[in-house]
C-alpha cells in the first residue's frame, strides 16, 4: 500500500510530539497524514484518549494505517476492539510498561494494564534495548501475545527527540517495508 493511499493517523504520547520529534517529521513529509489531537497532553486519561482516537478514525476517508509512540501505543492497544472495522495497520513504537511503577509516573498506570489479546490488524511493534520506560523483555512479550512483528531498535532509548532520533531515519526505512506488506 502506498501512503498516498491511506489515511496515517499519528498518535502521539503523553506531553504531545514536539517540532523536532520524528512523528511531526513525518506528518510533514506525508500529505495524507494527521495527528490525533488529544484535549489535554499533560493530563491523560484512558477513556477520552480512545474516544478522541476512535473518533479521528472514524472520520477517515481511506483505509487507516495508525502511527504511535510512547503512551499512544497502549491508547491503540486499548481501543483496538473499537478499531477493527477501519483499521487497516499499527506502527507502535517504544510502548511504554504502564504496570511498571518503577518506570512510569502513577498518573500514566491507568492506561493498563495491556490487554494480551492479538490486535485485530496488521501491526509491527518498534522496541529499544535501552528504553528507560519499558524493558526489551516486556515488548517481546506484547508482541508475541498482539501478533505484531518486533523490531530491535537496538540502544536507542525512547526512540525520542530527547534520546537522539528526532528525524529517525532507520524508521522511515522500516515504515516503507511495514507499508509494502499491506
Amino acid at each position: 500500500m502506498k501512503v498516498a493511499d491511506a489515511d496515517i493517523l499519528i498518535v502521539p504520547g503523553w506531553q504531545n510530539s514536539g517540532p523536532d520529534h520524528w512523528q511531526s517529521r513525518w506528518m510533514e513529509k506525508m500529505s495524507t497524514a494527521r495527528r490525533v489531537e488529544q484535549d489535554d497532553w499533560e493530563n491523560p486519561d484512558l477513556d477520552r484518549w480512545v474516544d478522541r482516537l476512535v473518533e479521528t478514525v472514524e472520520g477517515a476517508t481511506r483505509p487507516v494505517v495508525l502511527v504511535a509512540h510512547s503512551l499512544g501505543v497502549p491508547t491503540v492497544v486499548q481501543a483496538s476492539g473499537r478499531l477493527a472495522r477501519r483499521v487497516r495497520a499499527a506502527f507502535l513504537v517504544s510502548c511504554p510498561d504502564v504496570e511498571d511503577e518503577t518506570r512510569v509516573p502513577a498518573m500514566l498506570r491507568h492506561f493498563g494494564p495491556l490487554p494480551l489479546d492479538p490486535l485485530p490488524f496488521h501491526s509491527w511493534q518498534v522496541a529499544s534495548r535501552t528504553d528507560p520506560y519499558c524493558e526489551f523483555e516486556r515488548a517481546e512479550r506484547w508482541s508475541r501475545h498482539w501478533g505484531t512483528k518486533l523490531l530491535d531498535a537496538g540502544d536507542a532509548g525512547h526512540l525520542n527527540t530527547e534520546s537522539g532520533q528526532g528525524p529517525w531515519p532507520e524508521g522511515v526505512l522500516a515504515f516503507a517495508h511495514f507499508m509494502k506488506e499491506l
